[in-house]
């Protein structure tokens, strides 16, 4: 079983708080993460119609069944629950008592900040991270863009393979082919829980519309276009993006807001999370189209955006990820805001190391008056290298 970097920092929130709550897209392996970790905590699914009507009719009585700990899958499909699990937390507080998972965060978290702040943890559980499937740490967020990665053995994976085929880990444990599972997975996971918390009575229109999403990856956010493109409202527009950035399909990366007296764009940047989910609904169907297809390098971009939001979340701390771009358009990818300082990173596909590659992180530090400052350009090569200045890290480093 492939280690999650998760695991430890979920196991130190059991010790500290008497909820965990841990969140995460469907077939992230959150069950699974949660039974490795808490091996001798009981387990309730409440997708199963048996547990849940007993859940439903008598909570005190399901609850009561546990004499312990225990793990509750989807707990957010009874969301009354919730407040007698409150009150069995401060009747008697003790930590890791209940651990609750769920993949619909939108109603999850709004029912865990109702009624168990202060009392709960919450964790994010993204897909299979590049680093945890080459099984070893992940980069360290702390030196990217001061020092270039050392690597012990050479990386044999190709990268094209690896952003076709994503990082569900139900492909990579039963080694299956991607584009049938994640077929199935959009059909199956992704409709269902978006007719469940919209009432989308035009599936049609739907899948449309995360096709469109899809085309429009690592682009500015445009939800007029996007209605319109749809043929649906912008009011609907809005609320299916807040649906798929809740499911952790997405990710909208907002714009920072420095602006060396600039006029800077306000709109976010969109990101799909997974790069196999992308393929598969960019229709490309293998890795060599992938390799020439017109979307490759926003493909890319995405998977760098995820790796990053992964890093973060798996260890439990929250991603500060952004993107800077002026009126005239000069841009950087991302920034990554470490407190003190802000890190631009510049995104290639390309597997070599063009000199215009470095232009807009120069433009940045010199306009940002801190040109001897870390920055990194992470590209689609095999080395990582100080070059100009700027650490080039290799992708396969991530």
């Amino acid at each position: 079983m492939i280690q999650r970097v998760l695991q430890p920092v979920l196991r130190r929130a059991a010790r500290q708080y008497p909820i965990v709550t841990l969140t995460g897209p469907r077939q992230s392996g959150k069950t699974t993460l949660a039974k490795v970790a808490f091996p001798n905590h009981a387990y309730a699914s409440l997708e199963d119609p048996d547990q849940r009507e007993f859940a439903t009719a008598d909570p005190h009585g399901f609850l009561a069944q546990f004499r312990e700990r225990v793990i509750l899958y989807e707990v957010q499909r009874v969301p009354q629950l919730f407040s007698y699990i409150q009150t069995a937390v401060d009747r008697e507080t003790t930590n890791g008592r209940y651990i609750l998972t769920g993949s619909q965060s939108f109603r999850l978290m709004r029912t865990v900040s109702q009624s168990l702040a202060g009392r709960a943890a919450i964790l994010h559980l993204l897909p299979f991270a590049w680093s945890e499937l080459q099984e070893r740490p992940p980069l360290s967020l702390k030196t990217l863009g001061r020092t270039a990665p050392s690597r012990e053995k050479p990386q044999a994976a190709d990268l094209m393979e690896a952003l076709f085929t994503g990082f569900y880990p139900a492909i990579h444990d039963r080694d299956l082919r991607p584009q049938n599972w994640l077929a199935n997975y959009y059909r199956t996971y992704v409709e269902r829980d978006v007719r469940e918390l919209l009432n989308v009575g035009d599936l049609e229109a739907f899948g449309r519309f995360v096709r469109l999403c899809a085309g429009r990856n690592g682009q500015l956010l445009n939800l007029s276009s996007l209605a319109a493109d749809c043929g649906v409202s912008q009011p609907t527009a809005r609320r299916w993006i807040s649906v798929l950035e809740a499911s952790f399909l997405i990710l909208l990366l907002r714009p920072h807001h420095r602006n060396f007296n600039k006029r800077l764009v306000k709109s976010p940047k969109l990101y799909f999370l997974d790069t196999g989910l992308l393929a598969y609904l960019l229709r490309i169907r293998s890795p060599d189209e992938l390799r020439t297809h017109s979307s490759r390098g926003a493909v890319f971009e995405s998977f760098v955006v995820s790796e990053l939001l992964k890093n973060a979340f798996h260890r439990g701390e929250e991603p500060d990820l952004y993107f800077w771009r002026d009126s005239i358009g000069h841009e950087v990818d991302i920034l990554l805001d470490r407190g003190a300082e802000l890190v631009p990173i510049e995104v290639k596909s390309g597997e070599t190391l063009a000199q215009d590659a470095f232009v807009g992180l120069r433009y940045w530090l010199q306009l940002a008056g801190t040109p001897d400052a870390p920055a990194a350009l992470i590209y689609g090569g095999d080395t990582s290298v100080r070059r100009s200045g700027v650490v080039a890290t290799s992708w396969a480093d991530l």
